[in-house]
């Protein structure tokens, strides 16, 4: 337990990749790359700004042969999860997991898989069902020095752990003065599913986006999953990653040299000229997926996957407006009081002079969501939904 308990430095790195190609599982949308170019369109621009400048490039698509080319190596979704996850417990002993079913079993969706016989079952903690006191256990853990994950089987779960999250996770820093820091990682799947029920498809970030003093991010690729996962773990802030249940089979070639992204920067999908489109997780390949009709009906959309739900990436979302004068966001989370709720107000705050006509959020309903299959589609939004939407604003 004393070397547990050892200083490690934390230092921090940043590796950008032009160009990742991902392949999907059959239950999820393509994803459509594309580069950026110039579309003639009857859309009328009233404005003219300076230069935008962004943080990332789209990647061209490419064949399967020329990929397997590249340096990298392929890996799903949870395999780059649990690869962030065994880099930072070698390069740092206090970095430990509990939760349900995480340790020999290898958790739900296999995260975990293999970490308890490499680390032992004291830094690899299965624990009873009982999140209120895992949590709880996770977060005087960091007090005294440690950095736990929390892993939960779902993320609805993590509702019997509120107290803790909220006021204590969230809180402990600020009210000991400065005494504590609270470097824990709560994460696990969620989202609407495939016939999961109600109780397994929530969405929290509506939950937790209102607590003081934890940072949330969303993965929505296997490369932003293992940077967003090690970035979390060397936060000394609380960090709610959140992880969709109908991503972790996408597969994607990352690099093989360490990299770590950044906790509060957006990733700039699709550069485009007509309109903003601001999105995240899962939602990410349903607008991906209307963008290829877009494209076909002479709309260039810009597509931003925000990843950074609190506090929000202003500096690239902003560029954007002010490019496009036009924002859709489009999300999973309900209506609200959701994320779309509060980057509307956010936007209309700081750029309304920018706005060309008023924001559209598409959210889900707000609804359960329906065991039936048919009937829990209709809650979430559809790509058809998405080109409609955008039609509709730049008429």
């Amino acid at each position: 337990m004393a070397a547990m308990l050892q200083s490690f430095g934390v230092a921090s790195a940043s590796v950008a990749v032009s160009d990742h190609s991902i392949k999907l599982p059959a239950f999820s949308a393509p994803v459509i790359r594309s580069e950026a170019r110039s579309i003639s369109s009857p859309i009328l621009g009233t404005r003219k700004t300076g230069k935008v400048t962004t943080k990332a490039v789209a990647a061209k698509a490419e064949n399967p042969a020329s990929a397997a080319s590249k340096p990298g190596h392929e890996l799903l979704l949870f395999e780059a999860l649990r690869e962030g996850l065994e880099e930072e417990m070698d390069r740092d002993p206090r970095v430990c997991v509990m939760g349900e079913d995480v340790g020999h079993y290898g958790g739900s969706y296999k995260v975990t898989k293999g970490l308890a016989e490499k680390y032992g079952d004291l830094r690899v903690l299965d624990t009873p069902i009982a999140e209120n006191s895992f949590t709880g256990m996770a977060i005087g853990a960091a007090m005294t020095g440690l950095r736990p994950i929390v892993e939960g089987m779902n993320m609805g779960f993590l509702l019997l752990a509120f107290n803790q999250i909220s006021d204590n996770c969230g809180m402990l820093h600020y009210t000991s003065g400065g005494q504590f820091t609270i470097p824990t990682v709560i994460r696990g799947p969620g989202g609407v599913g495939r016939q999961l029920g109600a109780e397994h498809s929530q969405r929290l970030e509506s939950y937790f986006q209102s607590i003081p003093g934890i940072q949330m991010v969303a993965c929505s690729t296997p490369y932003n999953a293992k940077g967003l996962m090690k970035a979390a773990i060397r936060s000394e802030n609380p960090v709610v990653l959140f992880e969709h249940v109908l991503l972790y089979n996408l597969k994607e070639r990352i690099p093989d040299e360490e990299y770590v992204l950044s906790l509060e920067e957006a990733e700039m999908v699709r550069p485009g000229e007509h309109i903003t489109i601001l999105t995240y997780s899962r939602m990410r390949y349903h607008v991906m997926q209307a963008a290829k009709t877009l494209v076909n009906k002479g709309y260039d959309p810009e597509v931003i996957d925000i990843r950074s739900l609190k506090p929000f990436d202003l500096y690239t979302i902003g560029n954007s407006v002010k490019k496009t004068h036009r924002v859709l966001i489009v999300e999973e989370c309900m209506r609200t009081g959701g994320i779309g709720a509060s980057l509307t107000a956010a936007i209309n705050e700081n750029f309304h002079d920018y706005l060309d006509a008023p924001i559209v959020c598409l959210s889900s309903q707000d609804v359960p969501t329906p065991y039936a299959g048919t009937l829990e589609e209709w809650t979430v939004v559809q790509p058809a939904q998405i080109v409609a939407a955008v039609e509709q604003l730049c008429q």
